[in-house]
């Protein structure tokens, strides 16, 4: 049976294509997304777990799969990737939350 997923995990090692058209532009993503992974004032290690985390926040499954394997391969634990998560998650929940001021706000407005 054909698998239907809209993701297809094959397609992450084709992100390199995206040079096909246009290359330009392709090699400047790809040289600052490089520069961006070094080691600077986070550890190369730190910046994978942060990765994991906004993978989650914007639901890529292609990256949520690249940093997860990323992070095991740079000894982060199972505990400090669900750590990660529950960060994310808290982070997202609360960004929801916080905008119910402005739906107060608008509600308060309407209402006199």
């Amino acid at each position: 049976m054909e698998n239907n997923s809209y993701y297809n995990a094959k397609d992450l090692k084709k992100f390199g294509n995206i040079a096909e058209w246009d290359k330009s532009l392709a090699d400047k993503f790809f040289a600052w997304y490089g520069e961006v992974f070094e080691e600077g004032a986070l550890t190369a290690r730190e910046k994978s777990i942060i990765a994991l985390a906004v993978s989650h926040a914007v639901q890529c499954p292609y990256c949520i799969d690249a940093y997860a394997t990323d992070c095991l391969q740079k000894g982060v634990t199972n505990e400090q990737m669900m750590e990660a998560l529950h960060v994310t998650a808290a982070i997202r929940g609360g960004a929801s939350m916080v905008h119910g001021v402005q739906m107060m706000n608008k509600v308060n407005k309407l209402s006199m």
